[in-house]
């Protein structure tokens, strides 16, 4: 295959192509994407026009990296390494699998290997400050003793249009010359809200699946669900209840703190960080803004910035809401892939215009 001034991209750790989507309707050619989790095949390939690869990373050696980009002019390897284990709830519990910290070391294992010219890793704010290991410091100095330019900065994704408040790390690298990720695109008062993304989708109650969107299906709730949500007013949550519907776990001092649990989303704001468990009315402000119901499978792909027409399960396969809600929630979103593509090719373009 001849790629003459192509930009290939293989992807570590790609779940279903958040990231890889993102590059890949910017023009960058996806050759790859490499994840342990088999399910994630079809979402990836059918979406990026690429291939998957189900493999442990600890199994992905330097010739089969260097094979796969041999025809391309620009090398971009890309790495989200699962953020668990660097999450806000892995520093309250004792997280059992030790080995997820080192997926990063086995990033860095790979990136000094296959030097590509471009490097993006993107992983929850929490890296910075995590205890166990000075993982980014070490994938940073890694970076730079390979000659690579390093940017990192937090993202606050309304910054960018992305209509929910994750925080993320991204990180760029170039063995080119200098290279940042673009200024931020939105000012406070034109963050996408609530409504603006998903205001407009056909009204669905809890366990109900809209008959021209399979995906807009929301889950079902006991009957004391059902009472607890109806008893939550618009940008309301658990506080706002009759004792009587109270979780004992919250009417300790201990459980206090948690009070956006069971909560509605405000319509004018953006909506709170996508997790695997957003579907879920008990995990957080998960809330429909007004129906009586926990967020859709199609909202928390919109809060995601998949399009609508993402297909996450073949035809032949039952959407799953448990492994949907696990795909989207895990994904990068899609916009901030665009975001990191843009600013490689506006660091291109200045490679370009300075020799």
């Amino acid at each position: 295959m001849s790629t003459q001034n192509t930009i290939g991209v293989i992807d570590l750790f790609c779940g279903i192509g958040g990231l890889s989507h993102g590059m890949f309707k910017e023009g960058f050619d996806i050759i790859a994407g490499f994840d342990i989790d088999d399910t994630c095949k079809y979402a990836y390939e059918n979406n990026n026009k690429s291939k998957f690869y189900n493999q442990d990373i600890k199994t992905v050696t330097i010739e089969q990296i260097n094979n796969l980009f041999a025809n391309y002019d620009i090398k971009v390897l890309a790495g989200c390494a699962p953020c668990q284990p660097f999450s806000s709830y892995a520093f309250k519990v004792k997280d059992k699998d030790k080995n997820k910290y080192d997926l990063l070391y086995e990033f860095g294992r790979i990136v000094e290997g296959v030097l590509p010219d471009i490097v993006t890793m993107e992983n929850v704010s929490q890296i910075l400050s995590f205890k166990q290991k000075p993982v980014l410091n070490d994938f940073v100095d890694l970076l730079k003793k390979n000659q690579y330019q390093v940017d990192y900065k937090i993202v606050y994704c309304p910054d960018y249009g992305i209509p929910q408040t994750r925080k993320r790390i991204v990180l760029l690298a170039s063995r080119l010359g200098k290279i940042s990720l673009i200024p931020p695109t939105h000012t406070k008062n034109k963050y996408k809200t609530v409504r603006q993304t998903i205001g407009k989708l056909p009204p669905i109650k809890a366990g109900e699946i809209c008959p021209s969107d399979p995906l807009h299906r929301a889950r079902a709730l006991s009957e004391l669900n059902l009472r607890r949500i109806e008893s939550t007013p618009i940008k309301g949550s658990w506080k706002d209840w009759d004792e009587s519907l109270i979780l004992d776990c919250h009417k300790k001092d201990s459980g206090k703190s948690f009070g956006s649990v069971y909560g509605r989303m405000n319509w004018d704001e953006p909506a709170p960080t996508m997790t695997t468990l957003c579907t879920g009315l008990g995990n957080g402000r998960f809330g429909h803004p007004e129906q009586n119901r926990a967020i859709s499978l199609r909202e928390a792909a919109m809060f995601q910035t998949f399009p609508k027409s993402y297909k996450f399960f073949s035809p032949k396969e039952e959407i799953s809401i448990t492994k949907a809600s696990r795909y989207i929630g895990n994904a990068v979103p899609p916009k901030l892939g665009k975001i990191t593509a843009k600013s490689i090719k506006k660091h291109l373009d200045e490679i370009k215009s300075n020799k």
